[in-house]
C-alpha cells in the first residue's frame, strides 16, 4: 500500500505564491510519474503537472505553464508544486497522485494511488 500526504495548501491573494508538498510512504516499489491535479468544486479532476522518476521529464497543463513549477526531492521521498503568480481560477483542492505503469500522462485514469488533497484557495 502506498500512501500520500499532501500539504501546503491554504488562503493567498491573486499574484501570491503557494508551495505544495506530497510526501510519499508505503510499499511503493518502483513508480514511474508524480502528478499534481486539482478539482474545482462541480468540475472535474484536472491534470496539472507530472514528473517522471524514471527521466526526470516534467509536463504541465496550458493553464499554469511559466507559473507553476514541479520537482521532488528523492532523499525526502517528497513532491512538490511551487505555484507563483496565482489567479482565482486556480481555487481547488489539490491532490497528489503516483502512476505505477509510465503511462506520462495527464489523465486522471492513468494514476494509481491518491493523496486526500489539500485546499487552495486565491481571493481578495
Amino acid at each position: 500500500q502506498v500512501q500520500l500526504v499532501e500539504s501546503g495548501g491554504g488562503l493567498v491573494q491573486p499574484g501570491g505564491s503557494l508551495r505544495l508538498s506530497c510526501a510519499i510512504s508505503g510499499k511503493t516499489g518502483d513508480y514511474y510519474n508524480i502528478a499534481w491535479f486539482r478539482q474545482a468544486p462541480g468540475k472535474e479532476r484536472e491534470g496539472v503537472s507530472y514528473i517522471s522518476t524514471s527521466y526526470g521529464t516534467t509536463a504541465y497543463a496550458d493553464s499554469v505553464k511559466g507559473r507553476f513549477t514541479i520537482s521532488r526531492d528523492d532523499a525526502k521521498n517528497t513532491v512538490y508544486l511551487q505555484m507563483d503568480s496565482l489567479k482565482p481560477e486556480d481555487t481547488a483542492v489539490y491532490y497528489c497522485g503516483i502512476d505505477m505503469q509510465d503511462y506520462q500522462s495527464l489523465d486522471s485514469w492513468a494514476y494509481d494511488y491518491w493523496g486526500q488533497g489539500t485546499q487552495v484557495t486565491v481571493s481578495s
